[in-house]
């Protein structure tokens, strides 16, 4: 039984994606939160019916007109509106008619809308394959969309003559288409002449001379600009690589794990790929050098079927046999948001010009102006709280202020009375001394004068002497030593 516990994640960016199921139910899946939110059912198209289940669906991802082509079981083909689900045209009984009558000998496995328009008067051109290899390319006018009827060109040819094609890729240029299933080699074709331009050796035999038999589940091409370079994948757990421009073998066989490999996705950046295993396992690939990237965090129940790669956003979308769409970050490998769907799902594709303003554009007049009503009360509502807050903010500020002001102006005339107490007591303590000491003050002072007097005099006479040739002994002299000298000459004088 599946699993159908509710599973925690972060969410994923806005995200609209389409599945597809064995009931022939097409579910639209929507992430409209911004930045992340979690993904929600939000349309269910057609009626449950097991006779009319959806093997294939491919989507013509168009910014005007964008189409969404879904393969049943009986033979029929489908043209939906993936905007609203409407149908738009069905093109019954692809192909030759088989042998053994009707579509359930010979079903659709694989299914290609083109995204390009030959011309406005088109609605749309798909590649169809069934299990033994009738291929056809249809081609429906919009004046016969209604009838059913397909007017427009249409051309048949042989995959293979023998074996069962499980898969077909289309180039991003969209001339060559790549086939492959049990007991088929991977083969390359020419759209335009529907010739047969490249075809996969088959392995040799191993070291005990056994021969496995070729059984390829999976093929995506690996660079947007150059179809060379294919990737295909093997029932027998190996990723191979092949340049259709060298060899016929392989360049690059990986090995992973044991279980069969259900589904690839080829990354923009031209070699990583993405994929899943038929026990859940999902990882991603480097197919320059064939290194494993890494494992995805959270393993599935069931087996994966179908896996997509966002064109723009880091993102890839995987569904399968558990019943979950599950969304997966690339950078982190992390899962973004699980829905459970019910039903074991067959294909998922990705709208990638979804945005969330041009859904709620699309809403009705009155809805679109309640909104806005309700918006404008929700601002008017939010200025009032918010001027509410930025008054008491104010006012707040205001108080901080004065008490920061008052406890200024204290300290201001705290330290002032402080330093006026200090002087007074220094002053007090000065004038104190000079009362007690008067009497010894005054005598200091009259000595203090004599010496003065003293010097003064000396001074005088010293200036006053002179040597015989008329020079002055001061007392520089004095201090060099010839103050001897002209004591002498004055005493030689007196005694002339």
């Amino acid at each position: 039984m599946p699993r159908t516990s509710v599973v925690e994640s972060p969410g994923c960016p806005p995200l609209r994606a389409l599945t597809t199921d064995i009931l022939g139910l097409v579910k639209v899946v929507e992430a409209r939160t911004n930045p992340a939110g979690a993904a929600k059912v939000v349309e269910t198209w057609g009626e449950p019916d097991a006779s009319r289940a959806i093997v294939a669906a491919s989507l013509a991802d168009r910014a005007a007109d964008p189409v969404l082509a879904v393969a049943r079981k009986n033979g029929v083909v489908e043209l939906l509106n993936p905007l609203n689900g409407d149908a738009l045209a069905a093109v019954k009984n692809v192909g030759p008619a088989p042998d053994d009558g009707g579509a359930e000998g010979d079903p659709l496995v694989a299914l290609h809308l083109f995204t390009r328009q030959a011309s406005d008067s088109m609605l749309g051109t798909f590649i169809a394959c069934t299990d033994k290899g009738k291929a056809s390319m249809r081609s429906i006018m919009k004046e016969n969309a209604a009838s059913g009827s397909d007017a427009g060109p249409s051309t048949m040819w042989d995959v293979c003559s023998s074996g069962n094609v499980q898969f077909c890729s289309v180039d991003r240029g969209e001339s060559y288409a790549m086939f492959g299933g049990k007991g088929i080699e991977v083969n390359l074709w020419d759209i335009a002449s529907c010739s047969k331009t490249w075809s996969a050796k088959s392995p040799r035999a191993n070291s005990l001379g056994i021969f496995t038999r070729s059984w390829f589940t999976a093929g995506t091409f690996l660079c947007k600009d150059d179809h060379r370079k294919i990737v295909a994948c093997t029932n027998n757990h190996q990723v191979r690589l092949y340049d259709t421009a060298l060899q016929r073998r392989p360049a690059i066989s990986v090995d992973f794990r044991e279980a069969p490999i259900k589904a690839v996705a080829a990354d923009p950046n031209g070699h990583d790929v993405y994929i899943g295993t038929g026990t859940g396992d999902l990882a991603s690939f480097d197919m320059r050098t064939g290194k494993l990237l890494g494992c995805y965090i959270g393993k599935c129940s069931g087996s994966i079927r179908s896996i997509v790669r966002h064109p723009e956003l880091p993102l890839i979308a995987s569904c399968g046999l558990d019943s979950y769409l599950r969304i997966w970050d690339t950078n982190t490998r992390q899962l973004l948001s699980a829905v459970f769907l019910k039903q074991h799902l067959t294909t998922v594709v990705i709208d990638s010009h979804f945005s969330v303003e041009e859904t709620n554009s699309k809403q009705p007049e009155f809805l679109v102006e309640a909104e806005a009503e309700i918006r404008k009360e929700k601002k008017k509502s939010k200025t009032i709280e918010e001027d509410e807050a930025e008054a008491a903010v104010q006012k707040e500020k205001k108080k901080k202020k004065s008490k920061t002001v008052e406890e200024d102006e204290a300290e201001v005339w705290k330290e002032k009375k402080k330093k006026k107490s200090k002087t007074i007591e220094q002053d007090e303590e000065l004038v104190g001394v000079v009362d007690d000491n008067n009497s010894e003050g005054e005598m200091y002072a009259s000595k203090e004068k004599k010496k003065k007097k003293k010097k003064k005099s000396r001074t005088t006479e010293e200036d006053k002497e002179r040597d015989s040739d008329g020079e002055l002994c001061t007392t520089k002299r004095r201090k060099s030593g010839e103050r001897s000298k002209c004591m002498k000459k004055s005493k030689k004088q007196h005694i002339a």
